[in-house]
């Protein structure tokens, strides 16, 4: 039975800030919603609300740095980078500036539709020189982002989950480290952020069709461990797929290619995910099931990889977690 966190990010923000006076906790009007309203009523001398105003607070958050602060921004993942882009690279990133942007709602974790979900983000910011790139994919990882962010010399950017997350791992986020979560010899599986949940749903149905599958998980992105992924790739014997819940453009997808065609790998590549299109507003699994981001869309993946079918069904995988859709404390979900 997996252990379920409610709200692990309130509660090792709150600590990592306290002990570290000079962080700030910046927050563009969604306080709240990105679990940092207690935060703001007990430690209001380091709490800062900038409004709906994120190119300035993004200028504000650069300027800190330069200060000596370190600023944890916190708002949802699209309003951090697609309003204040220039001011996020001329501010943040050229000067290297010590920000931490907490991008909550990564992906399709909301059914706010496209307006609310950052599905582009991490193409975005691999992009951009100076930025690194942290994800996190269960509990323990969401407890330790604080610190392993704080932990960078330049700004850093963090897909954060929240509300109730499970626990999948006992051991904290190691930056430019990568999680080997099975070793096996027919397929390397890549995945990071909630899709590795999905990945491990389908553990015990891939070993009972006889399938060795060697599964890595990513929480850095960027920097990323080349020698290391390419090791992995060279113990399997037909090929990657990657499962991303993000765009297969410049995610973790492109990143896992890139790898592959720059050291003259010839083995076979399936990307899964949002291929080319926005989502729509719905619940999580339905989400992940309609676009392809899901346990039973890797089996497809591994199963063109391998090149044949392997009958396994909705009813072989474990159990979906299953959250509401709305909830008394935000009615719409946001």
């Amino acid at each position: 039975m997996v252990e379920m966190v409610s709200r692990p990010y309130a509660t090792a923000f709150e600590k990592y800030a306290v002990a570290h006076p000079e962080v700030l906790c910046l927050s563009a009007d969604l306080t709240s919603s990105c679990e940092v309203d207690g935060f703001r009523d007990r430690h209001p001398d380091q709490f800062l609300s900038l409004g709906m105003a994120e190119q300035n607070m993004m200028s504000f958050a650069g300027g800190l740095g330069l200060a000596g602060y370190r600023p944890f921004i916190h708002t949802f993942g699209v309003f951090m980078y697609r309003r204040p882009y220039d001011q996020l690279m001329a501010s943040v990133a050229y000067p290297r500036r010590k920000v931490r942007l907490m991008g909550f709602l990564p992906g399709v974790t909301t059914p706010g539709g496209m307006t609310h979900q950052s599905i582009e983000d991490i193409s975005v910011m691999r992009s951009i020189p100076n930025m690194t790139i942290l994800e996190t994919g269960d509990a323990t990882e969401v407890e330790s982002i604080c610190e392993a962010a704080d932990s960078i010399d330049g700004p850093v950017w963090c897909r954060v989950l929240r509300g109730s997350v499970p626990r999948l791992f006992d051991t904290p986020i190691k930056v430019g480290e990568m999680r080997e979560l099975s070793d096996g010899t027919d397929v390397l599986v890549v995945t990071s952020g909630i899709c590795t949940e999905e990945a491990m749903r389908a553990r015990a149905a891939f070993a009972k069709a006889g399938l060795s599958i060697r599964h890595l998980h990513l929480h850095t992105i960027k920097p990323f461990d080349s020698d290391a992924l390419l090791d992995h790739i060279a113990s399997v014997k037909h090929g990657v797929v990657t499962l991303e819940n993000h765009v297969v453009d410049g995610g973790i997808g492109s990143l896992v290619a890139e790898t592959m065609a720059e050291a003259g790998i010839g083995k076979r590549l399936v990307r899964l995910g949002l291929k080319d299109t926005y989502a729509h507003g719905g619940s999580r699994p339905y989400l992940m099931r309609f676009y392809g981001l899901d346990a039973l869309a890797l089996v497809g993946g591994i199963e063109d990889i391998m090149g044949q079918e392997f009958g396994i069904t909705e009813t072989h995988l474990d159990a979906a977690r299953v959250d509401d859709v709305h909830s008394l404390v935000k009615a719409e979900a946001l």
